[in-house]
C-alpha cells in the first residue's frame, strides 16, 4: 500500500526524481508496496536530475537506472548485501547498549506464545523434550529420588549408590541441556549456541568444584589426579565420542555430510592451541625431573600451571569475543543456512516452547539436582577404586567424563542426523574448547585459593593420547565433509583409550605427593 504521506504529484501518480529531489523520491519509493514499486507500473517520463543530485548518484553504488529513466534498487540477488551493508550501517550508529539489546533480541522460532509458568504444558514439554532419544533417557527420572533415598537409607550399598547416583545424572544433565536449548532459541544464532554450550558445560564445572574440594583419603584415591584425568577425559569423549556418534549418525541418512570451513577451521586451531597450552607444564615438569628436588621441581611446575591456566582463560575470552562480535556475522549466516536444511524443521516449528520463566525454573531445579547427585557420585569414588580396584585414571578419563557431557552429546548427535552438522561440530568443538581453556583453568585457579596441588602437569599417557587424539580429529575435518566410516574410527580409537585407561595403574602415591602438597601449601599460604 503506499502511504498517505508520499509525495504524489497533481495527476494523482508518485513523484519521480525529475519532480522532486532524490531524497523525496527514495522515501517515497521505501513507502510502497511491492506491487507498486516495480518499475514498469510507472508512467514513462524523462526526469531532469541536477548536477547535485548526478554526483550523489554516481557516489551511491546501492541504485541504478532503469531504461525508464528511473531510479530502481539492485536486482534480487543483490538483496541480501544491501540488507547486510544497511544491517552493519544501523550497528554503528547504534550505542553499545543498544547493539547489546538488538542481539538479545528473541527470535521467532523461541517465542512460546505464553507467559509465566503453567504446570501441565511445562512437564509436558519437558518429558516429550526435543528427541527420541531425549525422550528415552526422561524414563530414568524415578532412579533420581532412589539414589538420594539409597545414600540416606543404605549408606554402607557403596557399589548399589554409585550406579543409582550414575544413572540419575543423566537426565539431570539431560534437563540442562533441553533448558538451555530452549533458552538459546530465544537469542540470535551465535549468542544461542554460546549460552548452550556453556549451560551444558556446567555439569563438568560442578562436578570438578565437587572433587577439589575433597580431601584425599590415606593410601586411598587421589582426588587431584582424578580431576586431571577427567579434564583430558573429557576433552577425548567430546572429540572422539561425540563427534564420532555425530559423523555416523549422519551417514545413516547421506552418503556424505558437509560442513563449513569457518567452523573447523577455527575450531581446529585452537584445539592445537588448547593442546599444546596444556602440555607446556607436563613437559616441563619431565624435562627437569631428577635434576631439580622435588620440592622445587613442583613448585616450579605449579607456578607455570597457574600462568598457563590464566593465559588460556585469556585465549577463551578472545575466542568468544571473535565469535559473538566481530565476526558474528559469519557464524550467523552459517547457521541460519542450516536451520533450513533441519530435516525436522517443520516438526520442530510446530512444537511447543518453555516461557523464559520456565527455562529459567528448569535450569534452577535441574542445577540443584545435579549439585546433590554429584556429591554423592563424588563420594563414592573412594570405595570404587579401593575396594572394587578400578585405577583413578579409568575413573577420571572414562567414567566422570561419560557422565558429565551425557547432556551435550545427545543435543549434537541428535542435530547431526538432523543434518544440522554445523550446529552439531559448534557444539562438539565448542564443549570441547570450553573444557580445555576454561573448565580446566578456572578448577586450577579455584585449587590456588583453596591451597591444593591442582596443576596442569598431566600423566604421559594421559597427554600422548590426547594430542594424538587431536592430530586425529583435525585430519577429518580438513576436507569439509563425514561420513559413518569417519565416525565409528573415532569411536573404535575412543573404545582403545578406555581399555588402556582400565588397565592404568594408579599413580605413585608417597614423598612426590607430600612434596607437591607441601609446595602448593607454600604457594597458596599467603592467600589464607
Amino acid at each position: 500500500m503506499v502511504s498517505p504521506t508520499s509525495p504524489r504529484r497533481p495527476g494523482g501518480g508518485l513523484l519521480t526524481p525529475g519532480a522532486a529531489s532524490l531524497e523525496q523520491y527514495t522515501s517515497a519509493v521505501s513507502h510502497q508496496g511491492p506491487e507498486q514499486n516495480d518499475a514498469r507500473s510507472l508512467p514513462k517520463t524523462t526526469p531532469t536530475i541536477s548536477s547535485e543530485e548526478k554526483t550523489t548518484k554516481s557516489r551511491t553504488p546501492s541504485r541504478q537506472t532503469s531504461n525508464t529513466g528511473v531510479v530502481t534498487g539492485l536486482p534480487l540477488h543483490n538483496t541480501t548485501t544491501t540488507r547486510s551493508a544497511r544491517d552493519r550501517a544501523l550497528e554503528r550508529t547504534l550505542t553499545v547498549s543498544q547493539q547489546v539489546k538488538r542481539s538479545l533480541k528473541i527470535r521467532p522460532t523461541g517465542e512460546s506464545g505464553r507467559s509465566g509458568v503453567h504446570p501441565f504444558h511445562f512437564f509436558r514439554i519437558i518429558f516429550r523434550s526435543s528427541s527420541w532419544i531425549s525422550r528415552i533417557v526422561n524414563v530414568l527420572w524415578p532412579v533420581v529420588p532412589a539414589a538420594i533415598a539409597v545414600r540416606y537409607a543404605l549408606p554402607s550399598q557403596h557399589t548399589t549408590i554409585f550406579i543409582l547416583a550414575y544413572l540419575a545424572m543423566v537426565p539431570c544433565a539431560n534437563l540442562i541441556g533441553f533448558a538451555g536449548q530452549e533458552l538459546s532459541r530465544k537469542f540470535a544464532h551465535v549468542w544461542g549456541v554460546l549460552i548452550e554450550t556453556t549451560l551444558g558445560s556446567l555439569v563438568e564445572i560442578i562436578m570438578f568444584i565437587v572433587l577439589i574440594t575433597r580431601e584425599p583419603h590415606p593410601g586411598g584415591v587421589d582426588y587431584v589426579q582424578v580431576i586431571k584425568a577427567a579434564i583430558l577425559g573429557s576433552v577425548l569423549a567430546t572429540m572422539l565420542l561425540c563427534l564420532g556418534l555425530c559423523f555416523f549418525a549422519a551417514g545413516l541418512k547421506r552418503e556424505e555430510t558437509g560442513f563449513s570451513e569457518a567452523v573447523s577451521e577455527a575450531g581446529s586451531g585452537l584445539l592445537l592451541t588448547a593442546g599444546f597450552g596444556l602440555a607446556i607444564p607436563t613437559v616441563f615438569h619431565h624435562s627437569l625431573n631428577g635434576r631439580l628436588p622435588d620440592e622445587e621441581l613442583l613448585s616450579k611446575t605449579m607456578e607455570i600451571s597457574r600462568s598457563t591456566a590464566v593465559l588460556l582463560m585469556v585465549a577463551y575470552l578472545i575466542y568468544i569475543f571473535f565469535q559473538a562480535q566481530t565476526h558474528h556475522g559469519i557464524y550467523e549466516a552459517i547457521f541460519v543456512e542450516d536451520e533450513e536444511r533441519d530435516d525436522d524443521r517443520h516438526k520442530d516449528h510446530a512444537r511447543h516452547r518453555l516461557t523464559f520463566t520456565e527455562c529459567c525454573l528448569a535450569l534452577t531445579v535441574s542445577i540443584a539436582l545435579v549439585t546433590i547427585i554429584a556429591i554423592t557420585l563424588v563420594d563414592q569414588i573412594h570405595n570404587l577404586v579401593v575396594e572394587r580396584h578400578v585405577s583413578d585414571a579409568f575413573v577420571g578419563l572414562i567414567l566422570v567424563p561419560l557422565v558429565e557431557k551425557a547432556a551435550e552429546h545427545l543435543t549434537a548427535v541428535d542435530e547431526a542426523y538432523d543434518n544440522q552438522m554445523n550446529f552439531a561440530l559448534s557444539h562438539v568443538l565448542g564443549a570441547t574448547l570450553q573444557t580445555a581453556l576454561f573448565n580446566a583453568p578456572l578448577v586450577v585457579i579455584v585449587g590456588w585459593g583453596l591451597g591444593k596441588p591442582m596443576g596442569l602437569n598431566f600423566e604421559v599417557f594421559d597427554l600422548a593420547v590426547l594430542l594424538l587424539a587431536i592430530l586425529t580429529v583435525g585430519n577429518f575435518l580438513r576436507d569439509q565433509k563425514s561420513n559413518y566410516l569417519e565416525g565409528a574410527l573415532c569411536v573404535i580409537v575412543y573404545v582403545a583409550i578406555a581399555v588402556a585407561a582400565l588397565y592404568y595403574p594408579n599413580p605413585h602415591h608417597g614423598p612426590v605427593d607430600a612434596a607437591a602438597a607441601a609446595a602448593a601449601a607454600g604457594s597458596g599460604g599467603g592467600h589464607h
